[in-house]
């Protein structure tokens, strides 16, 4: 069962295909196609970035193709950086990111936060998606280094204390947003493959 991602984070891709180890889903990237362009995200949602993502990719390629959109959303910033957590800091990296996001949390205790993840499945005729979320808060200072983006400040509720860059790749997954959605994407593929 193979299906297109509509990404060239190799980041993203790794956890993904671990996620997707024990499904009959094989993934095939962008960059496995030779397709070097990045699909557009321009929506306010991330659903309605994912969706945009995989309309683009499949009206170029004809391929059913998933796409995802993510982000952190921290309540005391009213939801930033929401769907701009990629390209919260003019750098549009993950350490200017993080340190801004520390800089604009200062002197506020409440950190309530969440990673939320939206995939976007599209195909002749087809389009589905699935959500999924991670609560916890941010931390007061990075911990950890594994994982990416925001993970050294991300402590989950699940693991108290810990970020998502001090837990391994199972762990991390298991209580991801991402690895949330994803392993709802083999019901969203039922009946197209």
């Amino acid at each position: 069962m193979k299906l297109l991602f509509a990404t060239h984070n190799r980041h993203k891709v790794e956890e993904v295909l671990q996620i997707l180890a024990h499904t009959d889903v094989q993934l095939v990237t962008l960059a496995d196609t030779g397709f070097t362009e990045d699909p557009p995200e321009t929506s306010d949602t991330f659903e309605g970035n994912a969706l945009q993502k995989a309309r683009w990719v499949y009206e170029r390629t004809g391929q059913l193709c998933v796409a995802d959109d993510s982000g952190l959303e921290v309540d005391a910033l009213g939801g930033r950086p929401g769907v701009h957590s990629k390209r919260y800091s003019p750098e549009a990296l993950p350490g200017p990111n993080n340190q801004l996001l520390l800089s604009e949390l200062a002197g506020i205790e409440d950190r309530v936060a969440r990673f939320r993840c939206v995939i976007a499945v599209v195909g002749a005729g087809v389009e589905r998606t699935a959500e999924g979320r991670c609560e916890g808060r941010i931390a007061h200072a990075l911990q950890g280094d594994g994982g990416f983006g925001y993970d050294p400040l991300f402590l989950a509720d699940e693991t108290p204390g810990r970020s998502l860059a001090e837990l391994s790749m199972d762990d991390k997954n298991a209580i991801s947003h991402r690895g949330r959605a994803f392993r709802k994407l083999p019901d969203l593929l039922e009946g197209l493959l």
